[in-house]
Protein backbone atom coordinates (compact mmCIF):
# COMPACT_ATOMS: atom_id res chain seq x y z
CA UNK A 1 0.00 0.00 0.00
CA UNK A 2 1.24 3.65 -0.76
CA UNK A 3 0.43 5.87 1.91
CA UNK A 4 -1.78 8.75 0.54
CA UNK A 5 -0.64 11.79 1.92
CA UNK A 6 -2.75 14.21 -0.05
CA UNK A 7 -6.02 12.59 1.30
CA UNK A 8 -5.54 14.57 4.59
CA UNK A 9 -3.49 17.77 2.86
CA UNK A 10 -4.29 18.53 -0.86
CA UNK A 11 -1.75 21.38 -0.32
CA UNK A 12 1.16 19.30 0.20
CA UNK A 13 3.57 19.93 -2.40
CA UNK A 14 6.35 17.76 -1.78
CA UNK A 15 7.50 14.67 0.21
CA UNK A 16 10.33 12.15 1.34
CA UNK A 17 9.62 8.65 0.12
CA UNK A 18 11.24 5.15 -0.42
CA UNK A 19 11.12 3.33 -3.62
CA UNK A 20 8.94 -0.22 -2.48
CA UNK A 21 9.03 -1.70 -6.26
CA UNK A 22 10.03 -1.17 -9.35
CA UNK A 23 7.77 -2.34 -12.70
CA UNK A 24 9.39 -1.22 -16.15
CA UNK A 25 8.99 2.72 -15.80
CA UNK A 26 6.84 2.67 -12.73
CA UNK A 27 8.18 3.24 -9.92
CA UNK A 28 6.32 2.69 -6.31
CA UNK A 29 6.61 4.43 -3.18
CA UNK A 30 5.67 4.27 0.62
CA UNK A 31 3.89 7.37 0.71
CA UNK A 32 3.11 10.20 -1.84
CA UNK A 33 1.95 13.36 -3.01
CA UNK A 34 0.60 12.36 -6.22
CA UNK A 35 -2.85 12.09 -6.89
CA UNK A 36 -3.67 8.92 -9.40
CA UNK A 37 -5.75 8.94 -12.52
CA UNK A 38 -9.86 8.46 -11.11
CA UNK A 39 -12.63 10.15 -10.88
CA UNK A 40 -12.69 12.00 -13.29
CA UNK A 41 -9.66 14.15 -12.39
CA UNK A 42 -6.50 13.50 -14.23
CA UNK A 43 -3.25 12.42 -12.45
CA UNK A 44 -0.73 14.28 -10.94
CA UNK A 45 2.71 15.00 -12.53
CA UNK A 46 6.27 15.97 -11.31
CA UNK A 47 9.27 14.78 -10.11
CA UNK A 48 11.39 12.46 -8.64
CA UNK A 49 14.57 13.60 -6.68
CA UNK A 50 17.44 11.32 -5.84
CA UNK A 51 19.83 11.60 -3.36
CA UNK A 52 22.75 12.38 -5.63
CA UNK A 53 20.63 15.07 -6.82
CA UNK A 54 19.46 13.59 -10.25
CA UNK A 55 15.65 14.67 -11.54
CA UNK A 56 13.44 12.06 -12.66
CA UNK A 57 10.28 13.01 -14.38
CA UNK A 58 6.89 11.75 -13.91
CA UNK A 59 4.51 11.80 -17.10
CA UNK A 60 1.82 9.79 -14.88
CA UNK A 61 0.29 8.50 -11.56
CA UNK A 62 -1.79 4.89 -11.85
CA UNK A 63 -3.31 3.14 -8.46
CA UNK A 64 -3.43 -0.84 -8.80
CA UNK A 65 -5.93 -2.05 -7.49
CA UNK A 66 -4.62 -5.17 -6.57
CA UNK A 67 -1.70 -3.95 -4.14
CA UNK A 68 -3.35 -0.66 -3.48
CA UNK A 69 0.35 0.69 -4.53
CA UNK A 70 0.48 4.32 -6.65
CA UNK A 71 3.38 3.67 -9.75
CA UNK A 72 4.73 6.84 -10.70
CA UNK A 73 5.13 6.38 -14.54
CA UNK A 74 9.09 7.88 -15.74
CA UNK A 75 9.32 8.55 -19.12
CA UNK A 76 11.07 5.61 -20.04
CA UNK A 77 13.02 2.64 -17.24
CA UNK A 78 15.99 4.00 -17.64
CA UNK A 79 15.58 6.00 -14.19
CA UNK A 80 18.34 3.99 -12.64
CA UNK A 81 16.16 3.62 -9.26
CA UNK A 82 16.14 0.13 -7.17
CA UNK A 83 14.57 -0.99 -4.49
CA UNK A 84 15.12 1.06 -0.95
CA UNK A 85 16.19 4.09 -2.52
CA UNK A 86 15.10 7.53 -0.85
CA UNK A 87 13.82 10.25 -3.34
CA UNK A 88 11.81 13.20 -2.94
CA UNK A 89 8.66 13.32 -4.89
CA UNK A 90 7.11 16.91 -5.92
CA UNK A 91 3.95 17.54 -8.17
CA UNK A 92 3.52 20.13 -10.52
CA UNK A 93 1.84 22.12 -7.93
CA UNK A 94 0.37 25.05 -10.10
CA UNK A 95 -1.46 22.33 -12.34
CA UNK A 96 -2.20 20.33 -9.70
CA UNK A 97 -4.11 23.25 -8.18
CA UNK A 98 -6.16 24.48 -11.31
CA UNK A 99 -7.54 20.96 -10.71
CA UNK A 100 -8.49 21.47 -7.43
CA UNK A 101 -10.48 24.90 -8.20
CA UNK A 102 -12.06 23.66 -11.04
CA UNK A 103 -13.19 19.75 -9.10
CA UNK A 104 -14.65 22.16 -6.06
CA UNK A 105 -16.48 24.28 -8.62
CA UNK A 106 -17.90 20.95 -9.81
CA UNK A 107 -19.22 20.36 -6.56
CA UNK A 108 -20.80 23.38 -6.33
CA UNK A 109 -22.28 22.75 -9.50
CA UNK A 110 -24.09 20.13 -8.38
CA UNK A 111 -25.65 22.19 -5.88
CA UNK A 112 -27.14 24.61 -8.28
CA UNK A 113 -28.46 21.89 -10.58
CA UNK A 114 -30.68 19.09 -9.44
CA UNK A 115 -30.36 16.09 -11.56
CA UNK A 116 -28.21 12.65 -11.24
CA UNK A 117 -24.69 13.14 -13.08
CA UNK A 118 -23.51 10.52 -15.67
CA UNK A 119 -20.16 11.85 -15.96
CA UNK A 120 -17.71 14.18 -15.58
CA UNK A 121 -14.34 14.98 -16.37
CA UNK A 122 -11.61 17.82 -15.22
CA UNK A 123 -9.28 19.45 -17.59
CA UNK A 124 -6.69 22.07 -17.03
CA UNK A 125 -8.54 25.47 -16.82
CA UNK A 126 -11.99 23.94 -17.51
CA UNK A 127 -14.52 20.75 -16.70
CA UNK A 128 -17.61 19.88 -17.53
CA UNK A 129 -20.47 17.56 -15.83
CA UNK A 130 -22.98 15.34 -17.29
CA UNK A 131 -26.71 15.15 -16.02
CA UNK A 132 -29.54 13.14 -16.54
CA UNK A 133 -32.24 15.76 -17.04
CA UNK A 134 -35.15 14.64 -19.14
CA UNK A 135 -37.28 17.28 -20.76
CA UNK A 136 -35.04 20.02 -18.65
CA UNK A 137 -33.87 23.46 -19.85
CA UNK A 138 -31.01 25.10 -18.57
CA UNK A 139 -30.77 28.42 -18.41
CA UNK A 140 -26.45 29.20 -18.66
CA UNK A 141 -26.92 33.32 -17.31
CA UNK A 142 -28.63 31.76 -14.14
CA UNK A 143 -26.29 28.74 -13.80
CA UNK A 144 -23.06 30.96 -13.99
CA UNK A 145 -24.60 33.42 -11.49
CA UNK A 146 -24.99 31.16 -8.88
CA UNK A 147 -21.91 29.30 -9.49
CA UNK A 148 -20.22 33.28 -9.15
CA UNK A 149 -21.91 33.82 -5.90
CA UNK A 150 -21.09 30.50 -4.64
CA UNK A 151 -17.34 31.33 -5.28
CA UNK A 152 -17.86 35.00 -3.59
CA UNK A 153 -19.30 33.60 -0.56
CA UNK A 154 -16.15 32.15 -0.22
CA UNK A 155 -17.34 28.91 1.63
CA UNK A 156 -14.87 26.63 3.89
CA UNK A 157 -14.34 23.17 2.83
CA UNK A 158 -14.02 20.43 4.39
CA UNK A 159 -12.73 16.25 3.93
CA UNK A 160 -14.47 13.75 7.07
CA UNK A 161 -15.37 10.18 7.04
CA UNK A 162 -18.05 7.89 7.49
CA UNK A 163 -18.02 4.20 7.40
CA UNK A 164 -19.65 1.79 5.01
CA UNK A 165 -22.75 1.43 6.92
CA UNK A 166 -23.39 5.39 7.43
CA UNK A 167 -23.00 5.57 3.51
CA UNK A 168 -25.75 2.53 2.99
CA UNK A 169 -27.92 4.29 5.32
CA UNK A 170 -28.05 7.82 2.99
CA UNK A 171 -27.65 6.63 -0.17
CA UNK A 172 -29.33 10.13 -1.21
CA UNK A 173 -25.15 11.23 -0.65
CA UNK A 174 -24.29 10.14 -3.96
CA UNK A 175 -25.00 12.33 -6.92
CA UNK A 176 -23.18 9.87 -9.43
CA UNK A 177 -24.75 7.18 -11.32
CA UNK A 178 -21.89 6.12 -13.47
CA UNK A 179 -19.19 5.69 -10.60
CA UNK A 180 -19.84 4.89 -7.26
CA UNK A 181 -17.82 5.60 -4.23
CA UNK A 182 -15.32 2.79 -3.12
CA UNK A 183 -16.83 0.58 -0.42
CA UNK A 184 -15.19 -2.66 1.42
CA UNK A 185 -12.29 -0.60 3.29
CA UNK A 186 -14.86 0.30 6.12
CA UNK A 187 -14.57 3.91 5.62
CA UNK A 188 -15.50 6.43 2.88
CA UNK A 189 -14.27 10.02 2.27
CA UNK A 190 -16.90 12.74 1.92
CA UNK A 191 -16.20 16.40 0.94
CA UNK A 192 -18.36 19.24 2.59
CA UNK A 193 -18.73 22.34 1.09
CA UNK A 194 -20.37 24.21 4.48
CA UNK A 195 -23.88 25.05 3.70
CA UNK A 196 -23.85 24.21 0.51
CA UNK A 197 -22.89 20.31 -0.50
CA UNK A 198 -22.12 17.37 0.68
CA UNK A 199 -21.04 14.13 -1.21
CA UNK A 200 -18.53 11.14 -1.58
CA UNK A 201 -15.26 11.91 -3.16
CA UNK A 202 -11.41 11.20 -2.90
CA UNK A 203 -10.55 13.78 -5.64
CA UNK A 204 -8.57 16.82 -4.43
CA UNK A 205 -10.20 20.29 -3.56
CA UNK A 206 -9.10 23.90 -2.55
CA UNK A 207 -9.97 24.95 1.21
CA UNK A 208 -12.57 28.01 0.39
CA UNK A 209 -14.85 28.56 -2.30
CA UNK A 210 -12.61 32.07 -3.18
CA UNK A 211 -9.93 30.19 -4.09
CA UNK A 212 -11.71 29.24 -7.07
CA UNK A 213 -11.88 32.63 -8.99
CA UNK A 214 -14.37 33.55 -11.25
CA UNK A 215 -15.92 30.77 -13.84
CA UNK A 216 -18.06 30.96 -16.91
CA UNK A 217 -20.47 28.47 -17.90
CA UNK A 218 -19.39 27.58 -21.81
CA UNK A 219 -21.79 25.30 -24.05
CA UNK A 220 -24.58 23.35 -22.69
CA UNK A 221 -24.79 20.68 -24.68
CA UNK A 222 -27.67 17.84 -25.21
CA UNK A 223 -25.40 14.47 -25.53
CA UNK A 224 -28.26 11.97 -25.81
CA UNK A 225 -32.23 12.67 -25.42
CA UNK A 226 -31.64 12.91 -21.36
CA UNK A 227 -28.02 13.70 -20.92
CA UNK A 228 -27.07 17.50 -20.59
CA UNK A 229 -23.39 18.41 -20.73
CA UNK A 230 -22.67 21.69 -18.77
CA UNK A 231 -19.04 22.80 -19.40
CA UNK A 232 -16.99 25.06 -17.18
CA UNK A 233 -14.02 27.56 -18.06
CA UNK A 234 -12.12 29.66 -15.63
CA UNK A 235 -13.10 33.55 -16.36
CA UNK A 236 -9.32 34.08 -16.52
Amino acid sequence: MTEELFRQDAYLKSCEATVTAIDGAGIALDRTVFYPVGGGQPADTGTLTTGDGGTIPIVDTRKDKASGAQLHLAEDDGHGLTVGDTVTAAIDWERRYRFMRMHTCMHLLLSVIDGDVTGGQIGDGKGRVDFNLPDTKLDKEAIDAALNRLIEADHPTEARWITDAELAAQPELIRTMSVKPPTGAGTVRLMEIAGVDLQPCGGTHVARTGEIGAIRVGKIENKGRQNRRVNLVFAD
